[in-house]
């Protein structure tokens, strides 16, 4: 297996990871065969992927805009993932050069990648850290160098927490981090759902398993369970919706029916 020149050393480029596949998804180049070769699988019952993780993106760009408005310019985007264009900093920086923002991400290609995009960018840095140990994240240098947890932030988990099982406790992790953050901070997210999906559950099912069988199963919530990682937090408008509803730019019906898979929403803590 050839093993390409960017890798970080000690990388297992036999295994799957679910970053690389997103990245895969995205049309981005820091991926393994092994990774292509999952997401392929997993695009054999789902082919709207790559859709979905566009509309993941554009819902992520438009709640830092939104959040940039409303003058949060701080920025914690747990599971971050391997930088592609148009990513938290330079969506953040372009609408207000005072943003500061901290990626996190356990995978050592996402932190290495993101480490060389970063280079000369003194307002972001990256942290190699898990979203189930959020004081890992919080007591991070780079956390109390670049974030000051008394003012707002905006905590992003975009397609991220449907990879933590319950017995993972997310819902715990997500209250942690929150309650660090100071009244007034956003919490922004997206979450994989059966609900919305242009197949029927079982077809839906085949890409679950692919998940599962590369040790990073996909945990397909409801609604109602997504709606409780926003506890201790008011949804703003329009509450929790399919990504292409959140305050769309062009008209949600003009977008692929993939996109409409999962829901986004955005909370700020009283």
């Amino acid at each position: 297996m050839e093993r390409p020149a960017w890798a970080p050393p000690g990388i297992d480029i036999s295994v799957p990871s679910v970053s690389r596949m997103y990245d895969f998804y995205l049309g981005g180049s820091h991926n393994f065969e092994v990774d292509r070769e999952a997401a392929r699988k997993a695009m054999e019952f789902m082919p709207g992927l790559p859709k979905i993780m566009q509309a993941n993106r554009a819902f992520m760009r438009r709640a830092v805009r939104f959040a940039v408005d409303n003058g949060v310019t701080q920025f914690l985007d747990v599971g971050s993932g391997i930088p592609t264009f148009g990513n938290v900093h330079e969506v953040a920086q372009a609408a207000s050069p005072e943003a500061r923002v901290v990626y996190v991400d356990h995978d050592p290609v996402a932190v290495a990648h993101s480490r060389a995009v970063l280079d000369g960018n003194d307002r972001a840095a990256v942290v190699a850290a898990d979203l189930r140990k959020p004081q890992q994240i919080l007591s991070s240098p780079e956390v109390s160098t670049l974030l000051d947890l008394d003012r707002p932030v905006a905590l992003l988990l975009v397609a991220v927490l449907h990879f933590l099982e319950d017995e993972d406790e997310p819902r715990a992790a997500v209250a942690e981090l929150v309650e660090a953050l100071a009244p007034g901070s956003l919490v922004i997210l997206t979450h994989a759902s059966y609900e919305g999906i242009p197949l029927t559950e079982e077809q839906a099912s085949g890409t679950v398993e692919v998940y599962r069988n590369i040790r990073n199963p996909l945990v397909m919530r409801s609604h109602a369970e997504i709606a409780d990682f926003f506890d201790g937090c008011e949804l703003v408008e329009p509450g929790l919706v399919s990504m292409p509803r959140w305050r769309p730019e062009v008209p949600a019906d003009e977008e692929d029916p993939f996109a409409f898979s999962g829901f986004a929403g955005v909370g700020r803590k009283a």
